[in-house]
């Protein structure tokens, strides 16, 4: 029960959230982009959300504990403050820009953004579906054991790739080219934030050094 009551809570504060950064700058409520935006991102993370409830619900507990506040580094704190915050604006933007008229982004390429918010969302999920210790803050807990196979065999960090896929996509589904300046310091703070992870994933979690010799790369394959 718990469980639940945070789940509608953290649902109720995400499309406030999503309220305040989309319909505020775009000065009205008469904004297609946006309200299809809100339905894909919602539909997408409730679907994972219930199989998570019914099936793992530690791996769901795990995910809900999220935020800069429940970093326990501090430097994870600040990268996912600047995260945060550079996600907000990049939606704020894009609002802002359907409200000035500033871009001119075609139907079926806003509804691509939607699918690539959708296969982001996507990606994050099924990892944590493959790995039920995936949690969305930097730690390692006991007896957790490493996981190779599935899309960390493809990249070291799968949920973080899912994350530029889903940045990439949500100005393009806002209707925005002017949102997609926000996507390269995204990219920079989940580099930030693979780097300083790393580190405690090769210092606390056995066989992971080996693991970076195995797959060569970090976010994206043949990339980085």
């Amino acid at each position: 029960m718990k469980t639940a009551v945070r789940l509608a809570v953290s649902s109720v504060f995400g499309l406030a959230t999503f309220g305040l950064a989309l319909f505020v700058p775009a000065g009205t409520l008469h904004y297609w982009q946006a309200w299809v935006f809100i339905a894909t991102f919602t539909t997408t993370s409730i679907v994972p959300t219930i199989y998570l409830a019914r099936t793992n619900l530690a791996a769901l507990r795990r995910r809900m504990h999220a935020g800069p506040r429940a970093e326990t580094r501090t430097i994870q704190k600040i990268i996912m403050t600047g995260f945060s915050v550079d996600l907000f604006a990049m939606m704020a933007l894009s609002a802002f820009d359907h409200r000035m008229g500033w871009s001119t982004v075609p139907v079926w390429l806003c509804l691509l953004g939607d699918l690539l918010v959708a296969a982001g969302l996507s990606i994050a999920m099924l990892v944590v579906v493959q790995n039920g210790y995936a949690a969305a803050t930097v730690t390692v807990e006991a007896r957790q054991t490493l996981v190779t196979g599935g899309l960390y065999g493809l990249v070291r960090h799968p949920m973080y790739a899912g994350d530029v896929v889903m940045m990439v996509g949500v100005p393009l589904a806002l209707g925005s080219y002017w949102g997609l300046v926000f996507v390269i310091p995204g990219v920079v703070m989940l580099v930030f934030r693979i780097l300083d992870e790393e580190k405690v994933l090769i210092a606390e979690l056995p066989g992971y050094r080996e693991y970076t010799r195995d797959v060569r790369y970090r976010l994206l394959p043949h990339l980085w």
